[in-house]
């Protein structure tokens, strides 16, 4: 066959003339089967240039894929304007021909001739290169990369290059052959050792990351060690990547190959032992060690070291091996402030990180008392942000909610006719400062717990630990509503009392008789002779105390339910009154008819031989009565506001340490 060359742009067909033309079943099968005399018969009957399958495939892309030779070269010849058709993928005959992946004659005659075809593009940016690698035909890929070594560093719509696609698809053959080309690696920029970012494109080496092949990365380092140092765009350098996602084979690799790559920055202004860091990995931060013996000189944009990166996202095993270090680097990282002031304590305490700040604080070489720039404490900030996780946690914070709702609008990517909205395509960027800095409720009482009792400020002076706010711990301002409802529990409550208590005064408490050895109890009132088996003293003193408490009980529900009652049909000023006075009386009547519980048991007990159940069902009830009472003498108001938070700090340091100290699937929790 003779080579056939055309003009682009003149030969194009228009696709809107061809859209009502469709090949009828019988030419079809004719290319299919190559049957060149047939063909030649009914095509002459038709326009061939406006004859289109559904997808808008015209002749020379059908014969193309069903490799029928004779009708190929016949319609390149006598029908030239084709070489350049396109289907509704925007697919040419190259396109067509590499997904097959046969290099015959004519396509080379074609690709020798028409040489444009080898960098025209689909509708996803793909040239048949791309599509070749996808597709995994290395005849045809190596063909393609001898005419147009260039194309190897082509991006599509993706940003994906057919070097990346073949690390990304794992394809070593034909990975071979795009290393080994002459062609020039495409940048935007080239300044000292870094030798550039690709234009909006991914680099092979991230894809080889990704996968985690060490193989394929020496493939790359042996044949052009210059990818090792190119960027992306928001991943930084291949090492910045690396560390990023924990690959520590990777990172010894690059760190060999590539060392310079530890010094540079990302569009952050991280470094990779930052981004080592944040991801928590004491062996990557190890690796890091070996070669930098500096660390305290890396300081990102944010004028934060590597203990303030790993402090603020909680890694309390990384912060233990970075205290382990040399003294004179330890010491300053501890105290170091960022751009606003923080210290690693204040970061972990801003963020809500419980093990960290417990590590740090506890570190004899931490200042527990330093300011920063909004002249805050670590504990002053600790109470701050907890403040905040309980306005959160109870959502009363209405300006983190109209936040919230107008970052969600701005993130979002909206749909249209043709291409709806992808859940995976979301905007990824990170959340707003102040997002960032809101811990869960749990965390952040936990910390500012620590804190309470590892750096409160005592200078101000011992009166003020017991006497200060409770801006934190205390009441938040109710709203009728919630009134309202607080109202409807406590009659709940009081009224089960009432009910429970009523049922102990009709139902006095059994004895067990030593007489008998059946299960027998007998029931006892006050008419009944008891000298007979106990002392008076002993059971009547009993029964009369469980009377007592038990008629109390019901005395104060019984008042609380018609406080109660009468709050819900007055003014606002009442009601609340009404509710701190119930809260009182209700409790007290639990408390009273526990205590009456107690007595029950006693008297139950008293017609028992066995010690060792006396002493286990003594044991259990006095202790449930002490818990009870702690429970309930909180909301009570018995006891100062300022004491009440110090029990609840008391309670979270506590449930903190018993967490820290427990395996290391727990410690996940905090």
């Amino acid at each position: 066959m003779s080579c056939v060359a055309i003009d682009i742009v003149g030969n194009s067909i228009p696709r809107d003339h061809m859209a009502n033309k469709k090949i009828d079943s019988k030419l079809y099968e004719c290319v299919k089967q190559d049957n060149i005399e047939e063909f030649k018969s009914r095509v002459q009957q038709h326009l061939a240039e406006k004859l289109v399958t559904p997808c808008g495939n015209s002749l020379l892309h059908v014969a193309i894929r069903y490799k029928s030779k004779n009708i190929t070269a016949y319609l390149a010849k006598e029908i030239p304007s084709l070489i350049t058709s396109r289907n509704d993928q925007q697919d040419t005959i190259l396109h067509v021909a590499a997904k097959e992946g046969s290099v015959s004659h004519t396509i080379r005659n074609l690709v020798n001739s028409n040489a444009f075809l080898l960098r025209m593009t689909n509708r996803k940016g793909n040239t048949p290169l791309h599509v070749a690698v996808i597709n995994g035909k290395k005849e045809f890929a190596e063909f393609l990369i001898s005419r147009d070594p260039e194309v190897a560093y082509y991006r599509n719509e993706t940003g994906r290059s057919p070097l990346y696609l073949a690390v990304e698809n794992r394809n070593m053959n034909i990975l071979d052959d795009l290393l080994n080309t002459e062609a020039s690696i495409p940048t935007e920029r080239e300044d000292g050792d870094s030798l550039g970012m690709l234009p909006q494109g991914k680099s092979p080496v991230h894809a080889a990351v990704e996968n985690r092949i060490i193989g394929i990365l020496q493939k790359i380092e042996a044949a052009k060690p210059e990818l090792l140092r190119l960027h992306e765009k928001e991943l930084g350098n291949p090492l910045h990547y690396a560390s990023s996602t924990g690959y520590v084979e990777g990172v010894q690799f690059l760190l060999q190959k590539y060392r310079a790559g530890a010094d540079e920055t990302d569009q952050e202004g991280n470094y990779p032992i930052h981004l080592a860091c944040k991801g928590g990995s004491v062996a990557l931060l190890k690796e890091f060690l070996k070669v930098i013996p500096y660390p305290e000189e890396f300081i990102n944009k944010k004028e934060q070291n590597i203990l303030h990166v790993a402090a603020q996202n909680g890694h309390g095993s990384l912060i233990m091996y970075i205290l382990e270090q040399d003294q004179k680097i330890v010491e300053t990282l501890l105290n170091a402030m960022d751009e606003d002031g923080n210290t690693p304590l204040h970061l972990a305490t801003q963020h809500g990180r419980p093990t960290s700040v417990f590590l740090l604080v506890r570190d004899k070489r931490v200042y527990r008392h330093p300011a920063n720039n909004d002249d805050l404490t670590p504990y002053g900030l600790g109470r701050k942000q907890s403040k905040i996780a309980v306005e959160r946690y109870e959502g009363t914070d209405e300006t983190f909610a109209k936040e919230r709702q107008h970052s969600d609008s701005n993130n979002r990517v909206e749909g249209t006719e043709d291409k709806p909205a992808d859940q995976n395509k979301q905007d990824t960027k990170k959340a707003s400062l102040k997002d960032d800095k809101l811990p869960d409720i749990r965390g952040a009482m936990m910390t500012l717990s620590i804190l309470y009792f590892h750096a409160f400020p005592w200078k101000k002076s011992f009166r003020d630990h017991f006497t200060a706010g409770t801006d934190v711990m205390g009441p938040m301002q109710q709203t009728k509503e919630e009134t309202k409802t607080r109202i409807e529990n406590l009659l709940v409550v009081a009224v089960l009392v009432a009910g429970v208590t009523f049922a102990g005064a009709i139902q006095l408490p059994q004895l067990r008789g030593n007489f008998n050895s059946s299960e027998h109890h007998h029931e006892f009132t006050a008419s009944h002779k008891i000298t007979d088996l106990y002392s008076p003293t002993g059971y009547e003193g009993a029964l009369y105390a469980y009377l007592f408490c038990d008629v109390w009980a019901l005395s104060l529900s019984l008042v609380a339910s018609l406080i109660l009652l009468r709050a819900n049909f007055t003014d606002a000023n009442f009601e609340i009154i009404a509710v701190g006075f119930s809260v009182i009386m209700v409790g007290l009547a639990i408390l009273m008819m526990f205590v009456a519980f107690i007595y029950a048991v006693t008297i139950a007990l008293l017609g028992s031989h066995d010690a060792w159940l006396k002493t286990t069902i003594s044991g259990l009830a006095f202790t449930g009565f002490y818990a009870l009472f702690f429970i309930v003498i909180l909301p009570l108001g018995v006891i100062p506001p300022n004491f009440q938070e110090m029990l609840l700090h008391r309670f979270y340091y506590i449930y903190f340490l018993f967490v820290f100290y427990t395996p290391k699937r727990a410690q996940k929790t905090i």
